[in-house]
C-alpha cells in the first residue's frame, strides 16, 4: 500500500525537492498529474490531493526536473517578460484566445485578490506559434519593420491578431494643420508654405530542498 500519505500540491512539491535535492517550481504537482505521473485521488477544502503511492514511485530525477520546468507558473508580469512583450500586448493575446490561465492563486498582498497564473509550457508553445507575427509585436517603436513574408497556411488569422495588438498599443501621429496662407518666394526655384506640423511620436514560489 505504500507509506506516503496523499497530500496537497505544496507538500508534494516540498517532498520532491528534498528527495531529489533540487529546486521544484510551484505547479510541478499539477503538471505531473496532467502527464499521468501523479494522479489526483481526492480533494481537501477545494484543493487537490495527490496520490502518495505514485509519488513514492517517482524515481526519475530528470523527468521530474523537466516536468517542473514545463509546469512552472508565472504571474501576468512575468509571463509578459517570458514572451518578450508588454503586459498590454499580453492582454490582447488573452482576448484573442491565444493564451489562457492555467491556475489561480491568492495574492500575497491581499488575500481577497485572485491572481491568474500562466504555465511555462503554454508560453513556450505560444512563442513558437505562427499565428502571431512576433517580429512586429516585439519591434521597438521607430525601428525598421522586417520585410513581409508570404503567410504560412497556419497563419490565416495572424494579420488579424497582429492588427489587434499593434492598433491598440501604438500611439497615433498628430494631424497636420495649415495655419497660414500659401506664400511664394519669388526667388528662382523656391516654394515655401506656412504649415505647422504637430509633434511626432517618440521612438509563484519555488520549493528548495531543506538544508
Amino acid at each position: 500500500m505504500g507509506t506516503m500519505p496523499d497530500v496537497g500540491a505544496v507538500r508534494a512539491e516540498e517532498h520532491l525537492a528534498e528527495r531529489f535535492s533540487m529546486s521544484v517550481h510551484s505547479g510541478t504537482a499539477a503538471e505531473l498529474a496532467r502527464r499521468g505521473h501523479l494522479p489526483v485521488v481526492g480533494d481537501h477544502k477545494g484543493h487537490a490531493l495527490y496520490c502518495g503511492l505514485a509519488r513514492g514511485n517517482l524515481t526519475d530525477r530528470r523527468k521530474v526536473e523537466r516536468v517542473s520546468v514545463a509546469g512552472q507558473l508565472h504571474p501576468r508580469d512575468t509571463a509578459a517578460q517570458v514572451l518578450g512583450i508588454g503586459e498590454t500586448d499580453l492582454d490582447h493575446l488573452l482576448r484573442a484566445g491565444l493564451l489562457t490561465p492555467a491556475a489561480t492563486a491568492r495574492s500575497w498582498w491581499n488575500q481577497r485578490d485572485v491572481v491568474q497564473l500562466y504555465r511555462q509550457a503554454d508560453l513556450d508553445r505560444l512563442a513558437r506559434s505562427r499565428r502571431v507575427d512576433w517580429a512586429d509585436v516585439r519591434n521597438p517603436r521607430g525601428a525598421p519593420v522586417p520585410a513581409a513574408r508570404a503567410p504560412h497556411p497556419e497563419e490565416a488569422d495572424s494579420r488579424t491578431v497582429r492588427a489587434q495588438i499593434l492598433a491598440l498599443s501604438r500611439p497615433r501621429r498628430a494631424t497636420v494643420r495649415r495655419v497660414g496662407p500659401r506664400t511664394v518666394d519669388r526667388s528662382p526655384g523656391t516654394l515655401s508654405t506656412g504649415v505647422l506640423q504637430g509633434p511626432r511620436s517618440p521612438s509563484g514560489p519555488t520549493h528548495a530542498p531543506r538544508r
